[in-house]
């Protein structure tokens, strides 16, 4: 499975760091230079995400890395699984190597 972003956690998350720093839907909207506020409901519902430019700038209002701000479905077991066949295979041909010498 390949990581992907969650909208709707991803929205939530933002909603959460405003609300933590205190900034209303008005003013982000306002510093992003964006035309609406629904742009900014449709963050917090999932609907979409913001741009990587507005989430950059987003990172930096809220005074937060851009990675806070993003949920994931990253399966980090899945990754372990791949990085652990990968050593089992290299094993296996180091010792097909030392058996044939």
């Amino acid at each position: 499975m390949v990581p992907s972003i969650n909208k709707i956690r991803t929205g939530r998350q933002i909603r959460r760091m405003m609300e933590m720093r205190g900034f209303s839907v008005e003013e982000v909207r306002d510093f992003l230079s964006l035309g609406c506020v629904q742009t900014i409901y449709h963050w917090f519902e999932g609907i979409s995400i913001p741009t990587l430019d507005n989430l950059y700038a987003l990172s930096d209002l809220l005074q937060v890395p851009m990675d806070m701000l993003v949920v994931g479905d990253s399966r980090k077991s899945s990754v372990r699984k791949i990085r652990n066949r990968d050593l089992l295979m290299r094993y296996y041909t180091l010792f097909q190597s030392m058996r044939s010498a």
